[in-house]
């Protein structure tokens, strides 16, 4: 594979301000952003993507699931295009960098291209997939999961928001639904440049994150039905306490998590209780377990034990327990030589690495089923992310940029 010189670095301040400039689109209350999904700020941030790759000289196209898939043309008709990106829409109280980087990054590499010249023998297409945080319809990932076969396109379609608004009519209403197949794009390769979204590279003074392999994922919802009471004038022994049932499963969820390190993690981070008033004992719960391994055996051991433990709790408190796993993808392994690609990189550049797995899920998890595909990761400031607070530095968004140029340009081969 031809790959662009060693010195050629991208534009990192045109990077930084364009990262600037998409978040002033969807502000968040505390200096981060709420650009949600189908909402009318995603429309807004997608106008401007718009407008900048074709300012670059793109051609876009737009898949039935809303997908944006900007195309550099290649010098070979024929050649399979590599894909670079991820995702712009964010979560309620959600920061500047996560999933923006990937796209916004992507985008630079073109006009850092188009600045300098260069043709590539393959096309390179910069992807904005839809709903990637999942926060306002479920699942997370959800395109990129239709794309890969994961998902129907129609059952996507009918996903609801908590007002019951359904993704396809949001979808049409913001007018980003496309006539493309989903799923009908033939891929060389796929990379994603992402924050970290946790602690080990800045803890570690690590310029770059190899990611070779992605957790795997249950969320089990478990639904806890008991007897409401007073609070006051109901003795002790006759309780039938939802609220004590969530408790003591969470605290056996850690413990369960514990007990499998290392590389296990486990936690609950969606809790309601019903009615929720300060005088009434519950007499339901409902809330989400989230366990991740990126070892398939340990994964689905910790599955079937936070399970037992969760209708044994129920059993000995006389309440009733419903189980259902409402998320879950298998731990992936990123394509070998893709990583030896971005390894590569990273030592030309003379940056410090170190191969990382990726606590998060990411569009590339599913479009490793379908296409060789890798991911590249940069610090965030404490592993902070999913909050408004999350931050980067412009040196570590320009590392982790320069990186993703120098790996997708070589895989799409230089001409000339």
């Amino acid at each position: 594979m031809a790959a662009p010189g060693e010195n050629l670095r991208i534009n990192g301040e045109r990077l930084w301000e364009s990262l600037m400039e998409m978040a002033k689109i969807g502000p968040g209350v505390a200096g981060g952003n709420n650009r949600q999904t189908l909402t009318d700020a995603d429309a807004e941030g997608r106008a401007l993507f718009r407008r900048w790759c074709e300012e670059a000289g793109c051609t876009l196209g737009v898949d039935r699931m809303g997908t944006m898939f900007a195309r550099r043309e290649g010098t070979d008709p024929d050649a399979l295009p590599v894909y670079v990106g991820s995702h712009l829409d964010t979560q309620p109280t959600g920061g500047k960098y996560d999933g923006v980087l990937g796209v916004l990054g992507g985008l630079e590499i073109v006009r850092t291209l188009n600045d300098l010249g260069i043709r590539t023998k393959h096309p390179i297409v910069v992807t904005n997939w839809t709903n990637e945080e999942g926060t306002r319809f479920a699942p997370a990932m959800l395109a990129s999961g239709v794309f890969a076969g994961i998902h129907d396109l129609e059952w996507a379609y009918a996903r609801r928001d908590a007002e019951g608004k359904t993704f396809g009519d949001e979808l049409r209403r913001i007018g980003w639904m496309g006539d493309e197949e989903v799923g009908a794009r033939p891929m060389k390769a796929f990379f994603e440049l992402h924050i970290e979204q946790g602690p080990i590279l800045e803890a570690e003074g690590k310029d770059i994150g190899v990611v070779t392999h992605g957790q795997g994922l249950w969320w089990l919802e478990i639904r806890l039905t008991g007897k409401e009471a007073h609070t006051g004038s109901t003795p002790m022994h006759m309780r039938v306490n939802a609220g004590l049932g969530m408790a003591r499963i969470i605290e056996r969820v850690h413990q369960i998590a514990m007990s499998h390190q290392p590389n296990a993690v486990g936690a609950v981070g969606q809790a309601n209780v019903w009615p929720n008033s300060r005088n009434v004992i519950p007499g339901r719960a409902v809330f989400t377990v989230d366990i991740r391994s990126p070892e398939q055996e340990k994964l689905d051991t910790m599955r079937a034990e936070v399970e037992r433990a969760a209708q044994a709790v129920a059993r000995e408190l006389g309440l009733s327990c419903e189980i259902e796993a409402v998320g879950h993808f298998d731990p992936v392994t990123f394509d070998p030589g893709l990583v030896r690609v971005v390894r590569g990189a990273a030592e030309k550049l003379g940056y410090s690495h170190m191969d990382i797995v990726s606590g998060a899920g990411h569009d590339a998890c599913w479009i490793n089923r379908v296409a060789p595909t890798v991911m590249v990761m940069c610090p965030c400031k404490d592993g902070l992310s999913h909050n408004e607070a999350e931050e980067i530095t412009p040196d570590w968004a320009t590392r982790g940029a320069n990186v993703l140029f120098h790996a997708v340009v070589e895989t799409a081969e230089v001409v000339g």
